[in-house]
């Protein structure tokens, strides 16, 4: 039987309602809330065939746990898009397009992380199990239905799953901001995989050691470094410039 998970927030529970409405078993939403986008998300509901349960506030905040839930929560099965990165590469047509996390720990990052995954094309997201937040209802909110599109996939020991990627052809590119080379220096046309650190420690050394090439990505004001979210949106888009130039 598969795990509940708890969806917080209009995006996330509409983006379920859109990709999987059997994988939701029940919507409770705000009593006394009675606008336009509520009675829109309400209606959605009903036409997805999920039940809908008018609660008090308290309620919701007991269901959502502390994450903003902006007067609407979902109770819904886990749904895996992949379970592992051959499923990912076995059946894409075009060069892999990764995103490699190597220790993001923070919910809000991971959320924004896997909405410029979504936004980029990025074929999958990929993490290891043991230094990483995962999909809770965080991460749902701020990602706005990205982790409803975009395989999230974590993995027991990242350093073996990035060898495994380059005898498959991928080419590993992280970022760190003593490397000599600029992101703008890489061919990202290729089959490739953007590899960022956690927030404040960076990759970690067998993390670092495992890539083909580090690069770094271009500071022209008095800020040292980039949020990891933000470094990773501008890294992908340098692929997506590249390959639709």
């Amino acid at each position: 039987m598969a795990a509940t998970q708890v969806l917080a927030g209009f995006h996330a529970v509409v983006a379920r309602m859109r990709h999987a409405p059997d994988s939701i078993k029940d919507v409770y939403v705000e009593a006394s809330r009675r606008d336009k986008r509520m009675q829109s998300l309400i209606e959605q509901a009903e036409r997805a065939g999920c039940k809908v349960h008018p609660v008090p506030t308290e309620r919701l905040d007991g269901l959502a746990r502390g994450t903003r839930h902006q007067g609407v929560v979902a109770l819904a099965d886990e749904r895996q898009l992949a379970v592992d990165i051959d499923d990912v590469l076995d059946v894409i047509e075009e060069p892999p397009f990764l995103l490699i996390l190597d220790g993001v720990t923070d919910p809000h990052n991971l959320g924004a992380c896997l909405r410029s995954a979504d936004a980029a094309g990025v074929h999958a997201v990929i993490a290891p199990r043991d230094r990483a937040v995962g999909l809770n209802a965080t991460v749902q909110r701020v990602a706005c239905g990205a982790a409803d599109t975009v395989p999230y996939l974590m993995v027991t020991n990242l350093a073996r799953t990035m060898r495994a990627l380059k005898d498959r052809g991928v080419w590993l590119v992280g970022t760190d901001d003593q490397a000599e080379s600029s992101m703008h220096q890489v061919d990202a046309r290729q089959s490739m995989a953007w590899v960022m650190g956690a927030e404040g420690e960076g990759m970690r050394r067998l993390t670092r050691e495992t890539c083909d090439q580090l690069v770094n990505i271009p500071m022209r004001g008095s800020v040292e470094s980039l949020n990891v979210s933000v470094a990773s949106a501008v890294c992908l888009f340098e692929t997506v410039r590249q390959r639709h130039a």
